[in-house]
C-alpha cells in the first residue's frame, strides 16, 4: 500500500470464560457470567451487565465501564475488551426467534464508531465447522481488528449453530452444534432450532439495525432499509457466504463476497451431502444453498457484483474431496461473474491461512461499502431535483457572499441566472475550502472584488446547458476548474505540450465576470454579485464557462472528487508534470499543507529517494512521514528564529544533503520561504518550484549567482495539467486504488452555511482539507 502499512501486532480476544490478553491489551474480566460447559449464558445470570447506548463505545460509565446497550435492550453483554488499533470486541447474547434459542456473538466496532453518526458499515464474518463465535476473535483477531480499526468498519461474528440442552447433536463433528451449515433445516430433530439461513440473512441484520444506530444503511432492491453490509467466511462459512451472496433475493442486500477455502458445491462433496440429507432431507433439497448451483442456475449476469476474492490453500487436506474451487469457477464463467481466485502456494485450512490474507479481505470489502455509501449518499443530495423543471429559468437559492475583505461570509438567497451560449449551470454538491479563498478574504489578492462568491474546489452535477454546450450534458459530473482548457488549434497554449495556461477567457475571470462581460448572480436587492476564478461553488448553483468543466466519472463520490479542482492536484502536478522528479532523486517541501502532503505524497509516489519535510508545526510531521517524508525539519530551530543558528537552508544544503536537493517546493506563498527553496536545491541542477500563491505586491529576490550556479527557479499553476483532459483521469486513478487522497479530508461540514464553521477549522491549524456538503446531514 502506497501510503498506510499496518503492523502485526499480538493479542488475544475473549474467550469463553476467561478472557486473557497478550501484550499490552487492557485486561477485563467478566466472573460467574456463563456455565462451566456452555459458550452461552443465561440471560438471568447476564441481565446486570447491560449497559447505556453511548455516543461511542469508548464512552463510560460511572463504574468505569464501556457504555453500549440502552438499559431497554434485548440484548445482554457477555464482555467488552479493548483490542489491538483501538476498536473494541463485544460478546453480545440475545434470544433469538430464529433458532427459538438463546444466541451468542463478537462484534467489533472501531473507534470511529458513534451512535450519533450512522456512517459505520459491516462485515459479517461465518466461521467454518466445529467454531463458535470466539474461534476467528481469538485466532485472526489480532490481525482483523487492526486492519477493520484502519478501513473503519464493524465485523460481525455469529455462531456456526443453535446451542442449548434441547438442541439436537449427533457426535460427529460436521453435524449438529458447530456444524449448521448456515441453512433452514426441515428435518426433525433439526427443525425445531436450526434456522440459521434466517438468523444471519434477517433476524441479525435487523437487530443490529435496531440496537446499534451507529452502523450504516443502505436500501435494498425491495425498498426496505437494512444494513449496509458485506459477507465472507471460511470452509462451511465460506459456503454460507457464497451461497448467501448469490441468492436472487439477497443480491441487493450485500455489497460484495469474498471466502476462504470455501465449500463451493456442497452438493457434491461428502460434508454438504450428509449435512443437507440430515437437516433438509435429501441432498437436492440443498441446490438452493449450494453456491455452484446458483451461480449454474443464472441465466444472467450477476452485476452487482464486480469482483468475488476467494482464496485457497494449495496444501488443503480438503481441497479435492471436500472443496472442489474448479467448480465454482466453471460455473462462474458461464454465468458472467468475475471470481479472482488466488491459490496460495503451501497454505492448508488452518487459521494460519486466515490470519496471513485476511487484512486483503477485509480492504476489498472496505472499498466497495466506502464507494456504496458514497454513492447513496451523493444520490441523497439529489433526491427531489428535477433539473428539467429548471432549465432555462432563474434558480434561487442560498450561497455564501463575501461582501468585503476580513468580513465573514453571510448566507444569502440569491438568485443565478441561466447558462448563456458556451456556459454551463451546476448544482454544487460539495466544496472544499481552499487557502487562496481565504487569501481573497483577508484582502491580500490584488484581483479580489466584492461582493463575490468564493469557492473554487468543488464537486458539481450538471443541471442545464446554454446555447452550442456539446461536451456535457445535464446528470453529468463535473469539477469547475479555475484553469480552462479551451483545447481549439488556433490555441498555442492549449496546443503546447508546455503549458496548461490557456488565456481564452482570462480577461474576464480576473474582472469577476462572465465571458460575455455580465454576472449571473443576483442578490435580494437586485445587485450583481461578482464571480471568483470563474468558479464560486460558495453556492448551491453556479455558472461556469464549458471549457472549464472536467467532466469526471460518476464512480468516485463528488465530496471527495472536488479535492482535485485545485491545491491537491497541484501538489500532484508540480512533481509529475513541472518539475519531472524522477526515480531516486531528492526532495525538500516546504510547508505541509494540503498542497505540501500532496507533493509529499507524489514523490514518494514516483520513487524520491530522500524527501525533507519542512515547517513549523512538528504536529504535521506523523501525517507527512506516513505519505512518504524520511526526513524533518521544524525551520523555529534555525535562523532567524534562532540567533546564531545556520538557516534551514544551510542545514539542508550542507547537513542533510552534500550540495542540496535536487527538487525543491515551496507550497506556503511566503517569499522568505522561497528563496530558502531555492537555495537549499542541489548547487548545479537544483530546481525549485513555487506553488504557493504571495500577497499582492510581494516581490521574491535572491543572489544572482544562486542562478549562476546551476539552480533554477520555477512555477506551476494547477501543477502543470490541463483540466478537461486531465483531471478526469486523477478521478479514475483513484477509482482504481492508485492514487488515494482521502487523508486530505480532516473536517467536513454540511449546509452552505457550514462554510464558515469550515474557514474557523483551517485557522485552527489542525486542518488540511474540510468540505461543505450542500445538502441535509448524512
Amino acid at each position: 500500500n502506497l501510503l498506510f502499512g499496518l503492523v502485526l501486532t499480538l493479542g488475544i480476544a475473549a474467550a469463553a470464560d476467561a478472557f486473557t490478553f497478550l501484550g499490552n491489551q487492557q485486561r477485563r474480566t467478566v466472573p460467574s457470567l456463563i456455565h462451566q460447559d456452555s459458550p452461552i449464558a443465561t440471560k438471568q445470570k447476564v441481565a446486570n451487565v447491560r449497559f447505556r447506548l453511548s455516543a461511542s463505545p469508548t464512552a463510560q460509565d460511572s463504574d468505569g465501564s464501556p457504555l453500549l446497550l440502552s438499559e431497554d435492550s434485548k440484548l445482554a453483554l457477555l464482555s467488552t475488551n479493548r483490542v489491538g488499533g483501538g476498536g473494541y470486541y463485544h460478546r453480545i447474547q440475545h434470544s433469538s426467534e430464529s433458532t427459538q434459542t438463546d444466541m451468542v456473538l463478537g462484534l467489533f466496532l472501531p473507534s470511529k464508531y458513534s451512535s450519533n453518526s450512522p456512517e459505520t458499515p459491516v462485515l459479517f464474518w461465518l466461521s467454518g465447522l466445529t467454531c463458535d463465535d470466539t474461534n476467528f476473535s481469538q485466532k485472526a483477531g489480532p490481525v482483523a481488528f487492526r486492519e477493520a480499526e484502519e478501513q473503519g468498519i464493524a465485523l460481525v461474528l455469529p455462531d456456526t449453530s443453535p446451542r442449548g440442552e434441547t438442541v439436537a447433536d449427533v457426535d460427529s463433528y460436521d453435524l449438529g452444534k458447530g456444524a449448521g451449515f448456515y441453512v433452514d433445516a426441515t428435518e426433525p430433530p433439526y427443525s425445531e432450532h436450526y434456522k440459521m439461513r434466517s438468523y444471519v440473512t434477517k433476524e441479525l441484520p435487523d437487530l443490529l439495525l435496531r440496537e446499534f444506530r451507529g452502523l450504516a444503511t443502505t436500501v435494498a432492491s425491495d425498498s426496505h432499509k437494512t444494513l449496509l453490509k458485506s459477507i465472507s467466511g471460511h470452509s462451511m462459512g465460506g459456503h454460507g457466504a457464497l451461497s448467501i451472496a448469490f441468492e436472487e433475493h439477497d443480491q441487493s442486500s450485500w455489497t460484495s463476497v469474498s471466502a476462504f477455502a470455501p465449500i463451493v458445491n456442497p452438493t457434491l462433496c461428502p460434508w454438504g451431502e450428509k449435512a443437507f440429507t440430515a437437516y433438509l432431507g435429501s441432498v437436492d433439497a440443498g441446490k438452493p444453498y449450494d453456491a455452484t448451483h446458483l451461480l449454474q442456475s443464472k441465466s444472467t449476469e450477476i452485476s452487482n457484483y464486480d469482483d468475488v476474492l476467494i482464496d485457497q490453500g494449495t496444501d488443503d487436506e480438503f481441497l479435492i474431496e471436500q472443496l472442489q474451487p474448479q467448480n465454482l469457477m466453471k460455473a462462474a464463467k458461464t454465468a458472467n461473474q468475475k471470481i479472482t481466485l488466488n491459490m496460495r502456494d503451501g497454505y492448508d485450512h488452518s487459521y494460519y491461512f486466515i490470519a496471513a490474507f485476511i487484512k486483503d479481505h477485509i480492504r476489498f470489502h472496505a472499498k466497495r461499502l466506502q464507494s456504496r455509501k458514497e454513492k447513496e449518499q451523493q444520490q441523497a443530495l439529489l433526491v427531489g431535483t428535477d433539473f428539467a423543471t429548471t432549465a432555462g429559468k432563474p434558480i434561487t437559492c442560498k450561497a455564501m457572499v463575501a461582501r468585503g475583505p476580513k468580513q465573514p461570509l453571510t448566507e444569502e438567497t440569491i438568485t443565478v441566472q441561466p447558462p448563456k451560449q458556451g456556459e454551463v449551470r451546476v448544482k454544487v454538491i460539495a466544496n472544499a475550502l481552499c487557502h487562496t479563498d481565504i487569501y481573497t478574504l483577508d484582502g491580500f489578492d490584488p484581483e479580489g472584488l466584492f461582493p463575490c462568491i468564493l469557492g473554487h474546489e468543488a464537486g458539481c452535477v450538471v443541471e442545464s446547458v446554454g446555447q452550442g454546450v456539446t461536451s456535457v450534458q445535464p446528470g453529468d459530473h463535473v469539477i469547475p476548474c479555475y484553469t480552462p482548457q479551451c483545447g481549439e488549434t488556433d490555441c498555442i497554449f492549449c496546443m503546447s505540450p508546455k503549458t496548461n495556461l490557456c488565456p481564452k477567457i482570462r480577461g474576464t475571470q480576473g474582472q469577476g465576470v462572465m465571458p460575455d462581460g455580465t454576472s449571473r448572480f443576483v442578490d435580494s436587492n437586485g445587485e450583481s454579485i461578482y464571480h471568483f476564478m470563474g468558479c464560486s461553488t460558495m453556492s448551491e448553483y453556479t455558472v461556469l464557462a464549458e471549457i472549464s468543466c472536467a467532466k469526471i466519472s460518476k464512480e468516485m463520490a463528488l465530496e471527495k472528487a472536488c479535492l482535485f479542482g485545485c491545491g491537491v492536484s497541484t501538489g500532484f502536478g508540480a512533481v509529475l508534470n513541472t518539475c519531472n522528479v524522477q526515480h531516486g532523486s531528492s526532495v525538500a517541501v516546504f510547508g505541509l499543507g494540503a498542497v505540501g502532503l500532496a507533493v509529499i505524497q507524489m514523490a514518494k509516489y514516483v520513487g524520491a529517494s530522500q524527501i525533507i519535510a519542512v515547517d513549523i508545526n512538528p504536529s504535521k510531521f506523523d501525517i507527512a512521514k506516513q505519505l512518504g517524508a524520511t526526513h524533518f525539519v521544524n525551520s523555529l530551530d534555525f535562523a532567524p528564529a534562532v540567533e546564531g543558528a545556520k538557516t534551514v537552508q544551510q542545514h539542508i544544503a550542507g547537513e542533510l544533503t552534500d550540495w542540496g536537493c535536487d527538487f525543491t517546493f515551496d507550497c506556503t506563498g511566503s517569499t522568505e520561504v522561497m528563496r530558502c527553496a531555492l537555495e537549499a536545491a542541489h548547487r548545479g541542477w537544483g530546481e525549485s518550484c513555487v506553488i504557493g500563491v504571495a500577497a499582492a505586491g510581494h516581490e521574491i529576490s535572491t543572489r544572482p549567482f544562486q542562478l549562476v550556479t546551476g539552480r533554477v527557479w520555477k512555477g506551476t499553476a494547477f501543477g502543470g495539467f490541463k483540466s478537461r483532459r486531465d483531471v478526469p483521469k486523477l478521478v479514475q486513478a483513484n477509482i482504481d486504488g492508485q492514487l488515494p487522497i482521502d487523508h486530505f479530508i480532516t473536517h467536513r461540514f454540511d449546509g452552505v452555511g457550514g462554510t464558515n464553521d469550515a474557514i474557523d477549522a483551517l485557522h485552527a491549524g489542525c486542518c488540511l482539507r474540510a468540505v461543505v456538503r450542500y445538502g441535509p446531514p448524512q
